[in-house]
């Protein structure tokens, strides 16, 4: 039914193709215009239907989400961030560093951290205990079959630089065959089971031939460039026991919320506009 009238609705409203920015559905009141449907095709590399469906999700969603006067301020964010960290086996400061260092622009990561707690504020609304929580079982039964997703190289073969000037070792990165006197560089070969969880995050998440992020040892600002990375280790269980949890509860939020959304497609007002 709503599939049947997705394609009417596109019958209806491509043949208006003179109206670049005209209206092309209102969806309870919210309009979609012929432009938003170009750009959601473009960005996402859909067809129109595909466009015109995620788009009347994303106007569903709004309007839930004003519906229930949900908002999130900086202490709501900086809580999420917290424990992402702590899912990480990270202070905040340090991962925060790390996160300022992979984005350009840190508003950018505020922004994504801000829909997700909007996003989870939503969900405690909506379902109202309906959602099961992940219990122990679950997640010892979620680690046994997604080991892959939990391993670890056994050593990491690495040149570690150093430099009291950030602004000099930041150029020795950009010309690492030009290392300056003021830069020490190192060969090392570490186990990463011997190693803090920060250290374990920052090599994780450095593909080989790359940089690890800048960050300070030894009062001294460092960085580490990944040669080889050997042999494969399984985290033990309770290592990553709050990352397994928080995946099990996104796959769970995701499918009760698209679930949701299907049924609010059958009751929205949906209009064409000619």
């Amino acid at each position: 039914m709503y599939k049947l009238l997705l394609s009417l609705i596109l019958a209806s409203t491509f043949s208006l193709a003179g109206l670049v920015n005209g209206v092309a559905i209102v969806v309870n009141d919210d309009p979609i215009t012929l432009y938003d449907i170009d750009q959601a095709m473009v960005e996402n590399n859909v067809n129109k239907n595909q466009a015109v469906s995620l788009l009347v999700d994303k106007i569903l969603y709004k309007q839930l989400v004003k519906k229930n006067n949900i908002t999130a301020d900086v202490f709501d964010v900086n809580a999420y961030i917290e424990k992402l960290a702590a899912s990480n086996g990270m202070d905040v400061y340090a991962f925060k560093s790390i996160i300022k260092q992979r984005y350009s622009d840190y508003s950018v990561f505020e922004e994504e951290a801000k829909s997700a707690v909007i996003r989870q504020k939503l969900l405690a609304k909506i379902v109202k205990g309906q959602l099961k929580i992940a219990n122990e079982e679950d997640m010892k039964i979620y680690y046994e079959n997604n080991q892959n997703k939990f391993t670890t190289a056994k050593t990491v073969e690495l040149v570690q630089y150093a430099a009291r000037n950030k602004g000099v070792l930041l150029n020795t990165i950009k010309n690492p065959l030009l290392v300056p006197a003021e830069v020490k560089r190192t060969t090392l070969s570490l186990k990463m089971k011997d190693l803090d969880p920060q250290l374990q995050y920052l090599l994780n998440s450095t593909k080989v031939g790359s940089f690890t992020p800048v960050f300070t040892a030894s009062r001294a600002y460092n960085a580490l460039y990944i040669i080889k990375k050997d042999g494969t280790a399984i985290l033990d269980y309770e290592t990553v026991k709050s990352k397994i949890f928080t995946e099990i509860m996104s796959v769970r939020e995701k499918k009760y919320l698209k679930d949701y959304f299907e049924k609010e497609k059958l009751t929205a007002d949906i209009k064409i506009v000619r």
